[in-house]
């Protein structure tokens, strides 16, 4: 299990004394464990008379849903990076910077652009979408396939793309 992997490596830095492994994991674990309290409220608030030990059980979050942490946490530094570039505070882009590098590692390989231009090309058609209307669909489509291994602005810029360059 990956909570298992991240609180090992955490370990390992804490006893390497690596402060941007360390920092960076420890984030990562409380924010993961903040989506497992919630979890465990909603199945408490919808199941009150559940036992304490199956409700910790169902809290538990699955990998799918701990790479979709992770995949938040490396947004939220991207974001963060460009207001910190604009605010020119190098000390701290260089900071998001090493932690995204840090928690790349655990997310899975990434699609080059030549697959996820696929993707799209396959899912445009199997929807039939002719106009930018119809990108809800698509995306719809496109999701599931690409959660975790691709930037989802990138995804919707080159969906973008293909919709507003089709044919009507």
């Amino acid at each position: 299990m990956l909570k298992q992997k991240f609180q090992n490596d955490l370990n390992a830095a804490v006893k390497k004394n690596n402060e941007i492994i360390r920092d960076t994991l420890r984030l990562l674990l409380a924010a993961i464990l903040t989506k497992e309290k919630e979890k465990r409220y909603k199945i408490n608030m919808e199941k009150p008379d559940i036992s304490e030990e199956e409700l910790v059980e169902k809290s538990n979050l699955a990998d799918e849903e701990i790479i979709e942490i992770v995949s938040s946490e490396v947004k939220k530094r991207k974001e963060a990076i460009s207001d910190y570039e604009k605010g020119e505070r190098e000390d701290l882009v260089k900071k998001e910077k090493d932690e995204i590098e840090v928690l790349e590692k655990y997310l899975p390989e990434q699609l080059s652009s030549e697959e996820i231009e696929k993707i799209i090309k396959q899912a445009v058609e199997k929807v039939g979408a002719k106009e930018m209307k119809d990108m809800g669909k698509v995306m719809a489509e496109i999701m599931p396939k690409v959660k975790g291994k691709a930037d989802g602005k990138e995804i919707s810029r080159i969906v973008k793309e293909a919709l507003s360059s089709k044919p009507e």
